[in-house]
């Protein structure tokens, strides 16, 4: 009988001894780490650690880090394979580029959306100011199409409205895109 490295009895040894031509012995140290169910894993640490690589690494940590131990080489096994040059530096590189440039991205939707409220606050200060102006005897409203000879000519706010005229039909979304 074969054993899955918990002291009982199975039919099946585990991926590791099965990998490696021998019998799973009822200690086995790899068992816990490498079912039967999935010889992939083990094999792929294998080959880019070693059995014994393995073992010994395994022998050399508490019980409770064990597990860990082998996500992390298993881990590092499919990167290595992934990438033969860089392995995990080379995700870990990608990673942080990529983390970069969404930061840089985020940074410049935050400053869009800063400028874009900070328009917004300035229309709508106007928009009270020619609001509240308004209400006053006003004389004949200006179209915003009107050309004027000089920008910086002084206009009264009063000249704008006249009583009947909302402010806000004066502005149109679609010139402030």
């Amino acid at each position: 009988m074969k054993c899955k490295g918990n002291g009982k009895a199975a039919a099946t040894p585990c991926a590791a001894c099965k990998i490696l031509r021998r019998r799973c012995a009822d200690k086995c140290l790899l068992a816990p780490y490498f079912p039967p169910n999935n010889p992939h894993k083990f094999a792929t640490a294998h080959h880019v650690f070693g059995a014994s690589n393995i073992l010994k690494m395994l022998k050399e940590l508490p019980n409770d880090r064990r597990a860990d131990a082998v996500l992390s080489m298993v881990y590092e096994a499919n990167a290595r394979v992934r990438d033969p040059v860089y392995g995990c530096a080379g995700t870990v590189s990608q990673l942080q580029h990529q983390i970069s440039h969404l930061q840089s991205q985020l940074a410049a939707a935050q400053a869009e959306l800063l400028n874009l409220r900070t328009e917004q606050a300035n229309f709508l200060s106007v928009l009270s100011l020619l609001y509240a102006s308004a209400g006053k005897d006003a004389a004949e409203p200006v179209s915003p199409s009107t050309d004027c000879t000089d920008p910086h000519e002084d206009h009264d706010v009063e000249d704008l409205f006249s009583d009947e005229m909302d402010p806000l039909m004066l502005w149109n979304p679609s010139e402030h895109k």
